[in-house]
């Protein structure tokens, strides 16, 4: 126990958001495009719920790659409207927060969307819409809880750890924990996903029609604490085995993907040290 609170020290001291700089110098390559360049479909980022990651910094590269890959990713600054939702095919929303919550990073996690927005989302899907949902460990987990229930996913707002290497969760086909489905397996055997590096977030339960993508095995304990990097020997702990980290599923019409980490979706290293959490990273 001593070991594991001396190494949650440590990640407090460069994993805060704070200290995340985007690494400007990794570039992602597109082999083969899905379309010509701007041919694609409209994909929102929405950047109207004082979203961390916004398609010009920390999801730069995630948004970079899809605009290589042919997507047009526009910025969407504003609270959720169906008539604003309406130009779009994809809804990105990643690590949204409630004002309140925006620098203090304690109890209560308030929803970040109204209950008139996550009706709109909710329906926009259902009609068809495609919402890739984003939510790190608390206090965003804490601050979607709302929305991601209204398609029966159920968020934990804490911080899962892998034991064994100290934090960093590793997903593997072969031991299981990454399965195997039509995103994995990509368009060709080029594309094939066999491992995951994902880089500290939460783990949450998803409803009986929800294919998993990443598992968490007993290797893996979830911590709730009462506010954001600050655990204790009291903080309240249990194993994660059986929770995911990612996962999607049909809605009416629609789509629903939903990833319980978003650093593995970018490029990014922290301050002084420089340590790289993101595609940049040499374990991923």
């Amino acid at each position: 126990m001593k070991v594991s609170f001396l190494f949650l020290a440590f990640v407090l001291s460069f994993n805060g958001f704070s200290q995340q700089l985007v690494d400007s110098f990794y570039n992602q390559s597109i082999v083969n495009p899905e379309y010509a360049q701007k041919k694609g479909p409209i994909v929102y980022s929405d950047e109207g719920h004082f979203n961390f990651h916004t398609k010009e910094d920390q999801y730069k590269l995630f948004s970079d790659v899809l605009e290589k890959d042919g997507y047009n990713v526009v910025k969407y600054t504003w609270r959720i409207f169906p008539i604003k939702l309406a130009a779009a095919t994809i809804l990105v929303i990643a690590n949204a927060v409630d004002a309140v919550n925006e620098v203090n990073w304690e109890l209560p996690t308030p929803s970040a969307f109204s209950k008139k927005e996550i009706e709109d989302v909710a329906n926009w899907v259902a009609d068809g819409g495609s919402l890739f949902l984003f939510a790190d460990h608390m206090p965003m987990a804490g601050a979607a809880t709302e929305l991601a229930a209204k398609f029966a996913f159920e968020f934990s707002n804490g911080f899962v750890f892998h034991t064994p290497t100290k934090g960093t969760a590793y997903f593997d086909k072969n031991k299981g924990s990454l399965k195997e489905n039509s995103i994995t397996k990509g368009r060709n055997a080029t594309e094939n996903v066999s491992q995951i590096v994902s880089f500290t977030g939460q783990g949450f339960k998803i409803p009986d029609d929800a294919s998993p993508i990443l598992v968490f095995d007993e290797n893996y304990e979830n911590f709730i604490p009462e506010k954001a990097w600050d655990f204790n020997k009291k903080t309240p702990k249990f194993n994660a085995k059986g929770m995911i980290q990612g996962a999607y599923k049909k809605f009416g019409t629609g789509r629903i993907v939903v990833f319980g980490e978003a650093a593995m979706f970018t490029a990014q290293f922290t301050r002084p040290e420089k340590i790289h959490a993101g595609i940049n990273s040499p374990s991923a």
